[in-house]
């Protein structure tokens, strides 16, 4: 971890937050380690149950700080290592714990890529989103040639081959983020959503999880090869049984994770 990154654990909940403030938050190569080795660190503790990820400050990200990452990256260096988990998740080990994010201010380049890479997105009404490498004579290579595409072809490209700047309306609009709030009130909706998965069934969370990962990434035929063992498996699980009994009983269900 860095002075960039930090890291707290409440109610489940472990809170990254971007904290470069100083650089509009943008990536040199000490935060995108101590990003990673957050997520790493959140993945591996039985007690989270979420992930979230917040900006200090008045911008998520201003991208990546190009002076410091850009000779890096043309030597041959990744940018995260190879161990542990890529927030990117494009290399490395797969997550298991959801990702939700609150966006405000900027969000350029990287910040879009950890976007489309995360669960659920809320966006402050003052965020601005561009996918400007184009514009600086290269190209998107944290994901999001890979990923927009799915929220439609020609919103996609309407964004990625013009580098142009989109207000959160227009985000929402494509669905890349799910729901618009003011500023003010970013971290509090945020973090309800949090709170909500938090409360829920960790083995079921992480199965609903794993089961669209497998689906998106080996197509469907090779997610519902999986459904039944994966459901017979939490079936015999103290959560499904703390679940069916507070179903009968008419009240939320207080789940262990086992």
């Amino acid at each position: 971890m860095t002075d960039s990154i930090r890291y707290a654990l409440d109610a489940h909940i472990a809170t990254i937050t971007l904290s470069r403030s100083a650089k509009r938050n943008a990536f040199d190569l000490a935060m995108l380690k101590g990003l990673a080795e957050a997520y790493t660190r959140a993945d591996d503790d039985p007690e989270v149950r979420v992930i979230l990820v917040l900006p200090e400050g008045g911008h998520f990200t201003a991208g990546l700080d190009l002076a410091e990452v850009g000779p890096a990256v043309a030597s041959g260096q990744a940018l995260f290592g190879s161990e542990g988990v890529d927030p990117l998740g494009l290399y490395g080990r797969r997550r298991k714990k959801p990702v939700v994010m609150g966006i405000r201010g900027y969000c350029f380049t990287i910040g879009i890529e950890l976007a489309l890479a995360s669960d659920v997105i809320v966006a402050a009404d003052d965020a601005r989103f561009s996918q400007l490498e184009i514009k600086r004579g290269i190209f998107p290579f944290g994901g999001a040639t890979l990923r927009m595409p799915r929220l439609g072809w020609h919103n996609a490209m309407r964004w990625l081959l013009t580098g142009e700047i989109f207000d959160a309306k227009e985000a929402h609009r494509v669905g890349l983020v799910q729901e618009v709030c003011a500023a003010d009130e970013l971290e509090e909706k945020a973090r309800a959503i949090a709170t909500s998965i938090a409360k829920a069934a960790p083995l079921g969370v992480m199965a609903t999880l794993e089961s669209a990962f497998v689906a998106q990434h080996e197509g469907e035929a090779a997610g519902a090869a999986k459904l039944l063992e994966q459901a017979r498996t939490l079936m015999g699980s103290d959560d499904a049984m703390e679940g069916m009994r507070s179903f009968v009983e008419r009240r939320e269900g207080v789940f262990q994770g086992k």
